[in-house]
């Protein structure tokens, strides 16, 4: 099974549709390319019009729970390898995600922020098998974009640069 197909059998079992427009928020490029590396902007838990996950990450009563973040974690790294998908050719084309970041927007006292990414890393290495495994740094921020639960950027080396 190629790196597409296991995207979008997880899109459909995640239950979003990545294959439409895919809105940014600004005046940015979402992937820029040098070389080999395409880099990818910050990522929050949006389908079409929609952010998902609105308000802080936190213990019990605080916002969402780490389940529901790691849910929001995923769709983020959904969204990245849409975009990845689209400026490589095929997610087949990835030959490694070197590094990544998940910015959660985190309650006073959560301190759960790598076990939220672990729903970003779980979706990298679905999709992209041993490619997909990464350095990571997660951080507890206080906002994000338009309220989000949380964000991830990224770095991705392609096998081919573009002739």
């Amino acid at each position: 099974m190629t790196a597409d197909n296991r995207f979008q059998s997880l899109a459909q079992e995640l239950g979003h549709d990545f294959s439409g427009e895919i809105k940014i928020g600004g005046n940015y490029t979402p992937v820029m390319r040098d070389g080999h590396q395409l880099y990818v902007s910050g990522q929050i838990p949006r389908v079409g019009d929609e952010v998902l996950f609105v308000g802080p990450v936190g213990d019990v009563g605080d916002g969402f729970d780490v389940a529901q973040g790691q849910q929001a974690a995923a769709v983020c790294a959904m969204r990245a390898l849409a975009f990845l998908q689209r400026a490589a050719g095929s997610l087949d084309a990835i030959s490694s995600i070197p590094r990544i970041t998940v910015y959660v927007r985190s309650a006073p006292t959560f301190i759960q922020q790598s076990e939220v990414a672990d729903g970003a890393s779980d979706v990298l290495c679905r999709v992209l098998g041993p490619r997909g495994v990464h350095t990571r740094t997660s951080v507890g921020v206080l906002q994000l974009p338009k309220g989000a639960a949380v964000e991830l950027d990224l770095l991705a080396i392609t096998v081919a640069a573009p002739a």
